[in-house]
């Protein structure tokens, strides 16, 4: 098995594999190109993120700046928005579901290095998936870290920093983030506005 099969089978790899480099430097010229586009012209993100991001959506929005490291280990459903400044470290996979928003400055980090510190100084790391669930909210400047899998209907409070997997239909906030409150998903009137 290759280092680029182990790393997509979320077993231990070696990063520094020639074949794992030069998909990371392939992504970084697709990163570069998407990094230059205007906010404003639409047209050309969406064509950048396409070359980017095979595995996104049409209708996904990703506002530049964004940086990842493989960008085919990322799905992104219908109707994504991820703000400026997106961090997604993507060996291990990372998959966010339909109608969900992903808040300036957000990082989603899926890299597990090893835990004994003699092991660390090796070049090898494990990928831990992260699944983020439909329509959720994620606000700004929150991390999401390795193996973390967010339920559908969550909001995520600006700053969090979300460490275990978190149900569907809470809202979390804090480091490590915790649930504060359970969502009505039902609370929504019919004249399409939100009453908590």
């Amino acid at each position: 098995m290759t280092e680029y099969e182990k790393m997509c089978n979320n077993m231990p790899y070696d990063y520094t594999d020639p074949e794992i480099q030069a998909r990371i430097r392939h992504t970084y010229e697709a990163m570069r190109a998407l990094n230059q586009c205007g906010a404003w012209d639409m047209d050309e993100c969406r064509r950048c993120t396409k070359a980017l991001l095979p595995n996104a959506h049409p209708s996904a929005l990703v506002i530049p700046p964004f940086h990842c490291d493989h960008g085919e280990r990322i799905t992104l459903g219908e109707g994504v928005v991820i703000n400026f400044n997106g961090v997604f470290l993507d060996g291990g996979g990372i998959t966010v579901g339909n109608h969900t928003l992903i808040g300036p400055n957000c990082q989603l980090l899926t890299p597990d290095h090893p835990h004994n510190y003699l092991e660390r100084r090796k070049t090898i790391e494990t990928g831990l998936p992260i699944h983020i669930g439909d329509d959720c909210w994620l606000g700004g400047g929150v991390t999401v870290c390795p193996g973390v899998t967010i339920g559908n209907r969550v909001i995520v409070g600006a700053g969090s920093v979300v460490t275990h997997d978190i149900p569907d239909d809470v809202v979390v906030a804090g480091n490590p983030a915790k649930v504060i409150k359970k969502n009505d998903r039902d609370a929504v009137l019919n004249d399409g506005k939100y009453r908590p």
